[in-house]
């Protein structure tokens, strides 16, 4: 059976998660989450961010896109200038 339990907010927004949650997904201090809200329903869902090796492959495919698609670092870097100048 899944671990359940119950919390409250601080006046501050804070939410406790109580220790059974925390231990049985193995969460740390300094956990990121995304916050999903949909009517009265609040979930919280883990960021884990990708390993260096997986981070290299994604940098990897992004460049072959790009290059298939004719981007150069000057187009990119006029892109940026001209974003910059319309805010």
């Amino acid at each position: 059976m899944k671990p359940l339990a119950t919390t409250k907010m601080s006046s501050k927004g804070q939410v406790v998660i109580p220790e059974s949650i925390r231990k049985s997904l193995k969460l740390e201090a300094g956990t990121q989450f995304v916050v999903v809200a949909e009517d009265d329903v609040v979930i919280l869902k883990t960021i884990t961010p990708p390993s260096l090796d997986a981070f290299d492959e994604i940098i990897s495919k992004a460049r072959k896109q790009a290059k298939k698609a004719g981007l150069t670092s000057l187009l990119t870097a006029e892109a940026i200038a001209q974003y910059r100048k319309a805010r």
